[in-house]
């Protein structure tokens, strides 16, 4: 039987309102980590300014529960995306990620995820993706700095939907701080081939994202009702050596038996992955 390391995204627990209930939710369904989110409501964009002592609270949580608070997803880039043709918007983008990298120092998260739009609620123009990688660049600096990994996702829309547009970039930017974390959900939602995909981001995974999608249906789709390859997705992440965390996102939109589900969620793709490994 296969060992892994599964996580939990913060969005998936059930609701309540302080972080050490949280941990210990994530614990008692057997996960080792969750997945903040730092996104565009103003409850979780306040967590950039959390003083020295929230924070060594949040740390105290971590330890007392087991869970580690492993990565942190940059959600309010959506709506402030680095590639904006407005200054404001970029320099707010570049705020944001600059706090994410200290608070992840803080907290002890070794990854940031970065979502893989240039722009979203604005129009594309010839320069929203050299305005995104030139401002990824200037992240990569503090990240580099910190010792924070920064981890590209694939997305849906128009720009990163893929590993292979994300490895682009990553060599591009040719830096040891700047790699993928695919989602493997968009990329089958997105019509491409998951498995061929993902050997394309062998050697740069700091991460996976486990969801399972239909076409175009990029959130909410129960485990095992979707279109998601997960028998090929564990081989083939087998067979490029990789080692690291799985992290489930799902949604519990305030289900009283948010508990349940991703206990079960957990349950189904740790049977998954151990019939891959079997064969």
């Amino acid at each position: 039987m296969y060992s892994a390391s599964f996580g939990i995204y913060e969005k998936a627990l059930p609701a309540l309102s302080e972080w050490p209930e949280k941990l210990e939710a994530a614990a008692a369904a057997g996960f080792e980590f969750v997945e903040m989110s730092v996104d565009d409501e103003k409850h979780r964009l306040n967590r950039l300014d959390w003083n020295a002592g929230q924070r060594a609270l949040l740390r105290q949580a971590s330890a007392n529960s087991g869970v580690r608070l492993q990565t942190i997803i940059l959600s309010a880039h959506r709506r402030f995306p680095l590639g904006s043709a407005s200054r404001e918007t970029r320099n707010y983008a570049l705020d944001i990620l600059k706090k994410g990298i200290d608070l992840a120092v803080d907290i002890g998260a070794r990854t940031i995820q970065i979502a893989g739009y240039y722009v979203f609620y604005e129009d594309h123009d010839t320069e929203c993706r050299d305005r995104f990688v030139e401002n990824l660049q200037y992240g990569l600096e503090w990240a580099s700095q910190a010792g924070v990994m920064l981890g590209i996702e694939n997305m849906d829309g128009e720009d990163i939907t893929s590993v292979e547009r994300a490895m682009d970039i990553i060599s591009e930017v040719n830096s040891p701080w700047l790699q993928v974390y695919p989602d493997v959900g968009n990329l089958a939602a997105n019509g491409l081939d998951v498995a061929a995909e993902l050997r394309l981001a062998s050697g740069h995974l700091v991460g996976i994202h486990l969801k399972d999608t239909r076409p175009n249906e990029y959130r909410r789709v129960p485990f095992g009702q979707g279109i998601v390859p997960f028998k090929d997705v564990f081989q083939t992440l087998s067979d490029i050596g990789y080692q690291g965390g799985y992290l489930v996102e799902m949604w519990n939109d305030d289900a009283p038996d948010a508990m349940d589900i991703i206990t079960s969620a957990r349950k189904w793709l740790t049977a998954c992955m151990n019939k891959a490994y079997m064969n």
